[in-house]
Protein backbone atom coordinates (compact mmCIF):
# COMPACT_ATOMS: atom_id res chain seq x y z
CA UNK A 1 0.00 0.00 0.00
CA UNK A 2 1.43 3.06 -0.95
CA UNK A 3 0.68 6.56 1.47
CA UNK A 4 1.31 9.64 0.03
CA UNK A 5 0.60 13.38 0.00
CA UNK A 6 1.95 15.49 -2.96
CA UNK A 7 2.60 19.60 -2.72
CA UNK A 8 3.29 22.40 -5.09
CA UNK A 9 7.01 23.72 -4.44
CA UNK A 10 6.88 26.81 -3.00
CA UNK A 11 10.15 27.50 -2.70
CA UNK A 12 13.56 25.34 -3.81
CA UNK A 13 15.66 24.55 -0.83
CA UNK A 14 19.08 25.52 -0.56
CA UNK A 15 21.92 23.57 -1.73
CA UNK A 16 19.84 21.07 -3.78
CA UNK A 17 22.83 19.50 -5.67
CA UNK A 18 24.24 18.41 -2.26
CA UNK A 19 21.02 15.85 -2.47
CA UNK A 20 20.82 12.20 -4.44
CA UNK A 21 19.19 12.46 -7.31
CA UNK A 22 17.72 10.63 -10.08
CA UNK A 23 16.75 11.10 -13.86
CA UNK A 24 13.63 9.68 -14.35
CA UNK A 25 11.47 9.00 -17.47
CA UNK A 26 7.89 7.51 -17.68
CA UNK A 27 5.21 6.76 -20.12
CA UNK A 28 1.83 4.57 -19.51
CA UNK A 29 0.71 1.48 -21.51
CA UNK A 30 -2.43 2.19 -19.86
CA UNK A 31 -4.22 4.59 -17.98
CA UNK A 32 -7.34 2.74 -16.47
CA UNK A 33 -5.33 0.42 -14.98
CA UNK A 34 -2.78 2.39 -14.47
CA UNK A 35 0.48 0.48 -15.69
CA UNK A 36 3.30 2.34 -15.40
CA UNK A 37 7.08 1.63 -17.05
CA UNK A 38 9.39 3.97 -15.46
CA UNK A 39 13.34 4.46 -16.20
CA UNK A 40 15.71 5.88 -13.22
CA UNK A 41 19.03 6.46 -13.64
CA UNK A 42 20.03 2.41 -15.32
CA UNK A 43 17.26 1.30 -13.15
CA UNK A 44 13.84 0.09 -15.40
CA UNK A 45 10.55 -0.69 -13.28
CA UNK A 46 6.56 -1.62 -14.08
CA UNK A 47 4.37 -0.30 -12.27
CA UNK A 48 1.00 -1.32 -11.45
CA UNK A 49 -1.55 0.91 -9.61
CA UNK A 50 -4.59 0.68 -7.53
CA UNK A 51 -6.91 3.45 -7.79
CA UNK A 52 -7.42 6.17 -4.74
CA UNK A 53 -5.06 9.49 -3.81
CA UNK A 54 -3.61 9.68 -0.81
CA UNK A 55 -3.27 5.27 -0.35
CA UNK A 56 -3.79 3.06 -3.14
CA UNK A 57 -1.85 -0.36 -3.96
CA UNK A 58 1.59 -0.50 -5.53
CA UNK A 59 2.78 -3.47 -7.49
CA UNK A 60 6.38 -2.77 -8.40
CA UNK A 61 8.74 -5.53 -11.11
CA UNK A 62 12.23 -4.98 -11.81
CA UNK A 63 12.43 -5.20 -15.46
CA UNK A 64 15.53 -5.03 -18.38
CA UNK A 65 16.44 -2.51 -20.84
CA UNK A 66 14.99 -4.44 -23.82
CA UNK A 67 11.80 -5.16 -22.04
CA UNK A 68 11.98 -1.28 -21.26
CA UNK A 69 12.27 0.00 -24.80
CA UNK A 70 9.78 -3.00 -26.11
CA UNK A 71 6.72 -1.57 -23.89
CA UNK A 72 7.87 2.19 -25.03
CA UNK A 73 6.76 1.67 -28.24
CA UNK A 74 3.04 -0.03 -26.17
CA UNK A 75 2.84 3.36 -24.36
CA UNK A 76 -0.46 5.33 -24.55
CA UNK A 77 0.93 8.61 -23.08
CA UNK A 78 3.81 10.99 -23.35
CA UNK A 79 7.18 10.54 -21.55
CA UNK A 80 7.22 12.37 -18.33
CA UNK A 81 10.65 13.96 -18.00
CA UNK A 82 11.79 15.02 -14.29
CA UNK A 83 14.98 15.25 -11.64
CA UNK A 84 13.69 13.77 -8.76
CA UNK A 85 15.98 14.96 -5.54
CA UNK A 86 15.66 13.03 -1.95
CA UNK A 87 15.52 15.37 0.78
CA UNK A 88 15.46 13.90 4.03
CA UNK A 89 12.92 16.32 6.45
CA UNK A 90 11.43 16.07 10.14
CA UNK A 91 10.26 12.60 11.31
CA UNK A 92 12.96 10.13 9.24
CA UNK A 93 10.69 10.93 6.39
CA UNK A 94 12.09 12.17 2.91
CA UNK A 95 10.82 14.65 0.50
CA UNK A 96 11.20 13.89 -3.39
CA UNK A 97 11.45 16.92 -4.73
CA UNK A 98 10.63 16.80 -8.75
CA UNK A 99 11.83 19.28 -11.04
CA UNK A 100 10.32 18.61 -14.56
CA UNK A 101 11.32 18.85 -17.93
CA UNK A 102 10.68 19.37 -21.69
CA UNK A 103 6.59 19.73 -22.09
CA UNK A 104 6.00 20.24 -18.18
CA UNK A 105 9.57 22.97 -17.68
CA UNK A 106 9.06 24.90 -15.01
CA UNK A 107 6.57 22.10 -13.04
CA UNK A 108 7.73 21.56 -9.64
CA UNK A 109 5.96 18.97 -6.95
CA UNK A 110 7.36 17.65 -3.54
CA UNK A 111 5.26 14.11 -2.84
CA UNK A 112 5.86 12.02 1.18
CA UNK A 113 5.23 8.54 1.51
CA UNK A 114 4.26 7.73 4.28
CA UNK A 115 4.28 4.35 6.92
CA UNK A 116 0.45 4.74 8.01
CA UNK A 117 -2.48 7.18 7.49
CA UNK A 118 -2.27 8.01 11.12
CA UNK A 119 0.83 9.86 10.12
CA UNK A 120 -0.28 11.02 6.75
CA UNK A 121 -2.78 12.85 8.22
CA UNK A 122 -0.60 14.71 11.02
CA UNK A 123 1.69 15.71 8.68
CA UNK A 124 2.72 19.30 8.89
CA UNK A 125 4.59 19.80 5.54
CA UNK A 126 8.26 22.22 5.80
CA UNK A 127 7.61 25.65 5.03
CA UNK A 128 9.25 25.14 1.30
CA UNK A 129 6.46 23.14 0.40
CA UNK A 130 3.34 24.83 -1.28
CA UNK A 131 -0.34 24.25 -1.97
CA UNK A 132 -1.53 20.55 -0.81
CA UNK A 133 -2.49 18.88 -4.47
CA UNK A 134 -2.85 15.27 -3.23
CA UNK A 135 -6.86 15.33 -4.06
CA UNK A 136 -6.17 17.14 -7.53
CA UNK A 137 -6.51 15.03 -10.16
CA UNK A 138 -4.76 17.29 -12.86
CA UNK A 139 -1.08 16.76 -11.25
CA UNK A 140 -1.13 13.19 -10.72
CA UNK A 141 1.83 11.53 -13.40
CA UNK A 142 -0.78 9.86 -15.81
CA UNK A 143 -2.80 13.67 -16.50
CA UNK A 144 0.07 15.26 -16.52
CA UNK A 145 1.09 12.95 -19.28
CA UNK A 146 -1.77 12.91 -21.03
CA UNK A 147 -2.69 16.77 -20.69
CA UNK A 148 0.16 19.06 -19.79
CA UNK A 149 0.47 20.96 -17.04
CA UNK A 150 -2.62 22.42 -14.89
CA UNK A 151 -3.51 25.79 -15.89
Amino acid sequence: MEIERKFLVAEIPENLDRYPHNEIEQAYISTSPTIRIRKSDSDYILTVKGKGAVAREEFELSITEEQYKNLSEKVETRFVSKTRYIIPIDGGLNAELDIYHLYLDGLLTVEVEFPDMAECMSFVPPKWFGKDISDDKRYKNTALSLFGKPE
